[in-house]
C-alpha cells in the first residue's frame, strides 16, 4: 500500500482529498487538525503504521506495519443534507459499511453496539468518531476506523480486553490487497450516507447487532451495569433492552461498554 495505489483505487470516488503516511501517531489526531484549517468534505487520512492509534475509552490500537487499515475520513455535514439532521447515525454508517465489504468477502461480520465488528465473535475492527465544533454548530465530523486485516494486526493476547481476530485469520488464507478492502467501504460509505435519513439504515444495523435477542450488560462509567434483552435500537440509533421486569430501557451514546451476560 502506498499514495500511488491509494490515488488510484479511489480515483472512482469524488473523495475531498487524501493524506497518506508511512507511519503516523493518530489518523484522528491528523485527521482532526486538517479538519480546522482547509479539508474538504470525504477527505481521508490514511497510515501504513499508527505509532499512538486509539480506540474509544482512551483505549490503544494496535497498528503494526503492513497489517492493517487505519483511516480516517473528514465529513463536512453543511455539505451533505442527508446528513446534518442525523448525526448521531454517524457510527452505525460507518459499522455498516465495514461490514458490508466484510461480507463482499464471503465472512459472517455482526455489529457489536456501538462501534465494534465482530467476526465469529471476535473483534475484527473498531470505530473512532469524533466531532469540531464551531461555536454551537458542528463544523466536521471525524471517522475513525482500525480494521485488522493480516495475522500480524492482532494485538498479543494480553492486551485485549476482548477476543480479536483479523479477515485473514477469518478467512483462512490470505486477505485480499488492503486497497481493495477500502475501496468496498467508501463505496459502502457513500451509498449509506445517501440514506442516513431513511429507515432503511436503522434497519440494516439492527439487522447487523450482534447480541439481538439475547441477554446482555451495558455499562457506563463507574455506574452499575444495565442488564436485559438487547431488543433493537432508537430512531437515532440509541440501544434498546427489555430488563427482567418486561421494562423497555433506552441506552444512549457515550462511554459505554456492551458485553454478553454469559
Amino acid at each position: 500500500m502506498n499514495e500511488h495505489s491509494l490515488k488510484k483505487t479511489l480515483s472512482k470516488f469524488n473523495i475531498g482529498g487524501l493524506r497518506y503516511f508511512d507511519s503516523l501517531g493518530s489518523t484522528n489526531d491528523e485527521a482532526l487538525a486538517w479538519a480546522t484549517e482547509n479539508a474538504r468534505d470525504l477527505s481521508i487520512v490514511i497510515a501504513d503504521e499508527q505509532t499512538q492509534g486509539r480506540g474509544r475509552l482512551n483505549r490503544k490500537w494496535f497498528t503494526p506495519k503492513g497489517s492493517a487499515l487505519a483511516f480516517s475520513l473528514i465529513l463536512r455535514p453543511a455539505a451533505h443534507t442527508a446528513m446534518s439532521p442525523h448525526l448521531s447515525r454517524t457510527v452505525g454508517l460507518a459499522a455498516l459499511s465495514i461490514a458490508e465489504s466484510c461480507r463482499k468477502l464471503g465472512l459472517a461480520p455482526r455489529i457489536k453496539w456501538p462501534n465494534d465488528i465482530l467476526l465469529n465473535g471476535k473483534k475484527m475492527a473498531g470505530i473512532l468518531t469524533e466531532t469540531v465544533w464551531s461555536g454551537d454548530r458542528v463544523d466536521s465530523v471525524v471517522v475513525g476506523m482500525g480494521i485488522n486485516v493480516h495475522s500480524a494486526s492482532v494485538p498479543p493476547e494480553e492486551f485485549l480486553q476482548f477476543p480479536a481476530t483479523s479477515i485473514e485469520n477469518e478467512l483462512g488464507k490470505e486477505a485480499p490487497a488492503r486497497e481493495q478492502i477500502l475501496y468496498n467501504i467508501i463505496e459502502s460509505f457513500i451509498h449509506w450516507r445517501e440514506r442516513m435519513g431513511t429507515d432503511e439504515l436503522i434497519k440494516a444495523w439492527e439487522e447487523s447487532l450482534s447480541f439481538r435477542g439475547e441477554q446482555v450488560q451495558v455499562k457506563a462509567g463507574s455506574e452499575n451495569p444495565i442488564i436485559g434483552e438487547l431488543l433493537g435500537l432508537e430512531s437515532d440509533g440509541s440501544l434498546r433492552l427489555r430488563d427482567a421486569n418486561d421494562k423497555s430501557i433506552i441506552v444512549r451514546f457515550g462511554d459505554v461498554s456492551l458485553r454478553p451476560t454469559a
